[in-house]
């Protein structure tokens, strides 16, 4: 029969989570992680792996949890312009949130790496990318609609409004206030393209 796990599994990954948003894959040691997470190191690898497999399980969790209101405004919002501006609204309240690390986890959880994080760098800029293409298709989305001109250059306002939530998630991290966030989220919204 085999035994059961002395630590709840959920609570102990929510704590590898907080761990690495707060320190960043690297600098998150493997001694770091079992004392945040209440366990021994021979359960951390026998319940998730190494702490690579860890980060990427955090990483998914957090996609699906802290991070989730991104996609929710892109898929629930009907324009590009109502997304985002709800988008940037929702990241002054998640990214000053004290509950929690500052910023965003995808965004900071692997700057500052050496060579041998380099995958990991790689595989989060993966995830930033992708989220790039999600704003630019939603901004396509308007084009074909006649809601922004033909001419709009939705690659570098996709690519504009990405490095707004990159600076935003920096801010936090920095200590800005939930209402130096929601200010620069209302600047960044003037410089939307008109309608013609």
């Amino acid at each position: 029969m085999a035994r059961q796990r002395a630590f709840d599994r959920d609570a102990a990954l929510e704590s590898a989570l907080l761990t690495f948003w707060r320190h960043g894959y690297e600098a998150t040691s493997v001694a770091a992680l079992t004392e945040a997470m209440g366990i021994r190191p021979p359960s951390l690898y026998a319940a998730f792996g190494d702490k690579r497999r860890l980060f990427e399980e955090v990483v998914r969790r957090y996609q699906e949890t802290h991070g989730a209101f991104t996609t929710r405004a892109l898929r629930e919002e009907p324009t590009a312009h109502a997304a985002i501006g709800r988008m940037l609204r929702e990241l002054a309240v998640e990214y000053t949130d004290p509950a929690h690390p500052p910023g965003c986890l995808i965004i900071s959880g692997a700057v500052n790496c050496g060579p041998e994080s380099a995958q990991v760098q790689e595989w989060l800029r993966g995830f930033r990318d992708a989220a790039k293409a999600a704003l630019r298709a939603k901004i396509e989305a308007d084009v074909a609609a006649g809601l922004l001109p033909a001419g709009t250059d939705s690659a570098g306002l996709a690519a504009f409004y990405a490095s707004v939530i990159q600076g935003m998630s920096t801010q936090a991290r920095d200590g800005a206030s939930r209402e130096d966030l929601a200010r620069i989220a209302e600047l960044a919204m003037r410089v939307w393209p008109r309608a013609r």
